[in-house]
């Protein structure tokens, strides 16, 4: 009976040990030996969501981010990467265009928006149709007339890379590459554009003064824009009707998309105007070439309807003078060193 037992333990013995290098070559592998970041909160920013909670920013994590943000391969053609539509030069926007190209020679149907400081946002798109940074790329990743791929098939070509798997074990601590992770690497890397270097943040902090014209724009600005354009964010973060007729052929009703709602008809999310001249053309589905072009439609344009904004019904008292003053002090929002940062540019 002793015997048997001692014959039994030694086997299960070195069933342990077999499983355990089994388990030590395909799952196990040693934790990550990350280098944390930190969002940098600028001064006199709110905080930022709770994005990061569970996906704190590293080094390792960063990278891996931004080399799927300028890989082509989450596109069904390769020709797509997230870049495409958001270029660093144009402030993480779309160049030129009021519509960005997507996959089979199609057109997405709204304007792309610049990317900064996201990780302050509540939700995202033009509608807020959703509400967590991680979430945001799977739009349109998944989009036909955007990237076209399905994350099934991304996971598969990332699963493919040798250079991925070291990068998501080197980011994750796992020999397994995922979605969930994929998504965590992006939200990194976007999480970590923070714009908040232009003249306006430099004469904020003491370090310059506006010119005579630049002030005068900036008391204009306080006075009639600053209710939705709330500084620092220069964004209020809310859905609103700015008197815009609908396309005939985009049929685009804005929030209502999401809510269901009737009130939200034609609303749509207040955009930052941080590096706004860096951003044309303007509006939801870009039929506004130039800034001028967007303050003349507060001017004279505005169309009244049930959901009109109650702040524009009225439309805005502006001159021409005063318009001049208005762009010169917009211009103070560029901030070049965010468009020339090398943490954020393709290797």
């Amino acid at each position: 009976m002793r015997k048997t037992i001692t014959i039994l333990t030694l086997l299960f013995f070195i069933s342990g040990i077999i499983l355990f290098e089994a388990c030590n070559k395909k799952d196990i592998v040693q934790p990550a030996q990350t280098t944390p970041l930190s969002i940098p909160i600028p001064p006199g920013f709110p905080a930022i969501q709770n994005f990061f909670v569970n996906n704190p920013v590293t080094q390792e994590g960063f990278d891996l981010g931004k080399k799927l943000f300028y890989d082509g391969r989450l596109s069904a053609d390769g020709n797509f990467p997230c870049a495409s539509c958001h270029q660093q030069f144009a402030a993480f926007a779309t160049f030129d265009h009021n519509l960005s190209h997507g996959f089979d020679n199609q057109f997405t149907t709204r304007n792309a928006p610049g990317l900064a400081n996201l990780a302050w946002y509540k939700e995202f798109h033009w509608d807020g149709g959703i509400n967590h940074l991680e979430v945001q790329p799977l739009a349109p990743i998944t989009a036909p007339n955007e990237m076209a791929e399905t994350v099934e098939n991304v996971i598969r070509k990332l699963k493919a890379d040798a250079t991925y798997q070291d990068m998501f074990r080197k980011a994750f601590a796992s020999n397994e590459i995922t979605s969930q992770q994929m998504l965590r690497a992006l939200a990194q890397f976007m999480g970590m554009m923070v714009s908040a270097n232009s003249k306006y943040d430099r004469v904020k902090a003491g370090k310059e003064t506006f010119t005579t014209a630049e002030q005068r724009g900036y008391q204009l600005f306080q006075l009639k824009c600053s209710t939705c354009h709330q500084e620092p964010l220069f964004t209020d973060q809310s859905y609103r009707n700015t008197g815009l007729p609908i396309d005939n052929v985009l049929k685009d009703m804005g929030r209502m998309r999401i809510t269901k709602k009737s009130e939200d008809s034609i609303k749509f999310k207040v955009p930052s105007l941080r590096n706004v001249y860096l951003t044309a053309p303007y509006g939801h589905d870009g039929r506004f070439y130039s800034i001028g072009a967007v303050i003349d439609h507060y001017r004279s344009g505005v169309i009244n309807g049930p959901t009109t904004d109650p702040l524009l019904k009225n439309k805005l008292s502006i001159d021409d003078f005063e318009k001049a003053d208005l762009l010169i002090f917009l211009r103070t929002l560029t901030d070049t060193a965010f468009v020339n940062d090398k943490r954020f540019a393709q290797n």
